[in-house]
């Protein structure tokens, strides 16, 4: 019989286990030796180790705050010398033996600024915070940490350098009990009061934000001496919740829960090997012991490989059809009839109606928008596409009427450019890159037109024209390799469910959408790509919005998981790398919206079976 590899020309990879992303991915939590004295709102080393940790302070809520102490050497908990002050809700960070204790409440509503240091048999008191209070978090080492946010959502942050505190930069947003790692030169703060999902790194003078946690909330426990590799578990959201998550340095990724769902409780280890202590309500003496994999297969796409263990063959692929879309961070202006350009991680809004015309652009970096320099005429029903850093915006709809302007992005400003032949509206995005774009169809003068025009980075050409006229459709691909996707025709107006695809020469009718609908959003490329939202035809006026998604893989449609809302001309990316990522921002449901929706699928084995 020949083999496999004599017929493809490679061998297939036997693995006993799927491929995985991460070593943190891999892991799971077990039982642990339980504490002494079960509590919550305590302190631990978090650098400490599953072999050697200390859990401190903390109470029962029918007892004063305790100053006990305990030990764990990797099969048991043992006392050992008392905090100078029973305390709870301080910061903490260190080793089993080298850690810090600062601030916290002596007793209900009494704040203090006292710091000790431990020294492996003893707590000594040293240098005070400068400020009292409690439900702060605390990262790094003794001589060289953080005290960051605490009591009544405060943004204070104060630096440790083995003999005193320095107030340094305050956090973007202010909290209390919120989770911290790293050290006090690069740090990670994330989740707290509200509750709330932020994440802030720290690059040793001031704060940024990024990614959200999956899980917003508060009284969470962590591991992780380095802010780029952070596991987080347990806490109050919408309830007490068991969740773990990792971060990995630019997202959080879920992983296996706890056993036990609960908060207030700290933490000890790293992503690799952590214990998570106590906490509860009612407190208990609960801990658990993470494990991850020190060897795991890391998953790729495109791999195949066998499985020995439960005898199948797998692909790793991007999961398009199941994903659902997620919220993501709110606009400054809410607008509509605006159109953008990037990625999900970097993306550029500019123009549009808020109601009236308008000339914001707006830079997000996954999590967060900032208004930056606007426009140079305020527009909207514009094309745009390109990158955050190198975008163009296209014709549109200006105060004196219909617009043939364009404007090229650098990443600071907005220069004109050579104009559009013929200037045209209903637009809702272009085609392609600042130097390599393409813009079909829209409304001129009077009526939809058929006019293509290409851009080479300097001046338009008209090229072959659309087999029908239309505007406000999805448009998607490159200058070379596009489609055009449903829209409005006339007069006399319909919305269609015609699709065109672009080869670089002239246009073909192909398979049509499920569901006609104009001022979609949409992107992707011409054989992977994404049309959502719009106004739902094929009667014009149409009678309402869509939150339809539908999926095009070079060959049909297919429905996948609606928007979380209806609603049409927002601002879209052009995600020129499929339908794998994608993003509604802004647009109209029953009023203008700032709301920004996110679609990020990811990779997936998924078995191969004959058919």
């Amino acid at each position: 019989m020949a083999k496999y590899s004599d017929i493809k020309g490679f061998t297939v990879q036997t693995l006993s286990t799927d491929t995985i992303a991460s070593q943190a991915l891999g892991g799971s939590w077990a039982s642990a030796p339980s504490l002494n004295t079960g509590r919550e709102h305590s302190g631990s080393s978090k650098n400490g180790t599953t072999s050697a940790s200390i859990y401190f302070g903390g109470y029962p809520p029918t007892n004063p705050r305790r100053a006990e102490t305990e030990n764990f050497n990797g099969s048991s908990w043992t006392e050992v010398g008392d905090l100078n002050s029973g305390r709870s809700n301080m910061a903490s960070f260190g080793t089993a033996t080298a850690a810090i204790s600062s601030g916290g409440s002596t007793q209900p509503g009494v704040n203090v600024a006292s710091n000790e240091n431990w020294n492996g048999s003893a707590w000594t008191e040293v240098g005070d915070l400068n400020s009292a209070r409690r439900e702060l978090a605390g990262l790094g080492i003794t001589t060289a940490g953080l005290a960051v946010g605490g009591t009544s959502g405060s943004a204070l942050v104060e630096s440790w350098n083995g003999s005193s505190f320095t107030e340094v930069g305050d956090l973007n947003t202010g909290r209390a009990n919120l989770g911290g790692a790293g050290t006090s030169t690069a740090a990670l703060a994330f989740g707290g009061n509200g509750p709330e999902g932020e994440t802030e790194t720290w690059n040793g003078s001031a704060w940024t934000e990024t990614s959200d946690l999956n899980t917003a909330r508060t009284g969470t426990g962590n591991a992780g001496p380095v802010y780029t590799d952070v596991l987080m578990f347990g806490g109050t959201g919408s309830t007490v919740v068991a969740n773990t998550e990792n971060w990995n340095g630019s997202s959080w990724s879920e992983l296996n829960d706890l056993s036990t769902a609960r908060t207030a409780l700290k933490g000890s280890g790293t992503s690799a090997s952590a214990l998570a202590i106590g906490g509860g309500y009612p407190p208990g003496a609960t801990t658990e012991e993470w494990s991850a994999p020190a060897v795991f297969n890391q998953i790729h796409e495109g791999q195949l490989y066998f499985n020995s263990t439960t005898n199948t063959f797998k692909e790793t692929i991007l999961d398009i059809p199941p994903t659902s879309w997620s919220s993501g961070g709110t606009m400054n202006t809410a607008r509509y009839a605006q159109s953008g350009a990037g990625t999900l991680t970097a993306a550029l809004s500019f123009g549009g109606a808020a109601p009236t015309r308008t000339a914001v652009t707006e830079q997000y970096n996954g999590s967060t928008w900032t208004e930056v320099n606007d426009l140079n005429s305020a527009t909207n029903e514009l094309g745009g596409s390109g990158t955050y850093t190198a975008a163009l915006a296209v014709g549109g709809y200006i105060s004196t009427g219909l617009t043939a302007k364009t404007e090229s992005w650098n990443g600071t400003n907005w220069t004109e450019v050579n104009d559009l032949n013929a200037a045209t509206d209903n637009l809702c995005q272009s085609i392609g890159t600042q130097t390599a774009n393409l813009v079909a169809g829209g409304y001129a003068s009077s009526a939809y037109t058929t006019k293509t025009e290409s851009w080479d980075g300097s001046s338009w050409t008209e090229v072959n024209n659309l087999n029908t006229g239309r505007g406000l459709m999805a448009e998607i691909g490159t200058q070379t390799a596009a489609i055009i996707a449903s829209g409005v025709l006339g007069p006399p107006y319909s919305i269609p469910n015609a699709v065109e695809t672009w080869d670089g020469t002239s246009w073909t009718e192909i398979t049509e959408l499920s569901t006609p609908s104009d001022r979609q959003y949409g992107g992707g490329i011409q054989t992977q790509a994404l049309v959502y939202g719009g106004r739902a035809g094929p009667s014009y006026p149409p009678p309402g919005n869509t939150a339809n998604t539908e999926f095009w893989n070079g060959t049909s449609w297919t429905e996948l998981n609606n928007l979380s809302a209806a609603k049409y001309n927002g601002s879209c990316i052009p995600a020129s790398g499929g339908a794998s990522s994608a993003m509604a921002a802004g647009g109209y449901t029953t009023t203008v919206v700032a709301t920004t929706e996110e679609w990020e699928s990811s990779l997936a084995n998924k078995t191969i079976t004959a058919s």
